[in-house]
C-alpha cells in the first residue's frame, strides 16, 4: 500500500469513528457494488445515508468536499440504487435517504472532520 492509499484508509477510518461517535450505525464500509464502491452506508434512526469520504492534506485542490463533482455524484447515486435494490429490507423504517459527505481536512493539526448532511443530490 502506498502513502496515498494509507492516508485514504486512515481518513475513512476517522470518518467512520466520527459517525459512530455521533450515533450512526454503519451498515457497510468500502462496499463493492457493481463496478464501484460506496465508502460508507450508515443509518441513524429513520435516516439512511450514503456517505462519500474525501480528504485533503493541502489546499492546492480546494476543500475535500470540492472533490465531489457531478460525475462522482451520479456514480454514488447509481451505486446507492443498486445497493438498495439488493437490500430492500434496508428501507424498513426509513423516512429519508440522502447523500452525505464527510470531509477530513488535514491541512491543520489536528485534522478536522466535517460531516455535511444531505451534501448533494443528483441535480446539485
Amino acid at each position: 500500500m502506498n502513502a496515498r492509499q494509507h492516508y485514504g484508509r486512515a481518513a475513512e477510518e476517522a470518518a467512520a469513528r466520527h459517525l459512530i461517535q455521533h450515533g450512526w450505525r454503519l451498515l457497510g464500509r468500502n462496499v463493492r457494488v457493481g463496478r464501484g464502491e460506496l465508502d460508507i452506508v450508515a443509518r441513524r434512526g429513520p435516516v439512511l445515508a450514503f456517505v462519500e469520504v474525501k480528504a485533503r492534506r493541502t489546499h492546492t485542490c480546494g476543500a475535500p468536499e470540492d472533490a465531489v463533482g457531478a460525475a462522482k455524484r451520479r456514480q454514488v447515486a447509481r451505486l446507492a440504487e443498486l445497493w438498495l435494490a439488493a437490500r430492500p429490507w434496508a428501507l424498513k423504517g426509513v423516512d429519508e435517504v440522502r447523500f452525505d459527505i464527510v470531509a477530513v481536512d488535514s491541512t491543520i493539526f489536528p485534522s478536522t472532520i466535517r460531516h455535511l448532511p444531505a451534501a448533494f443530490t443528483l441535480d446539485r
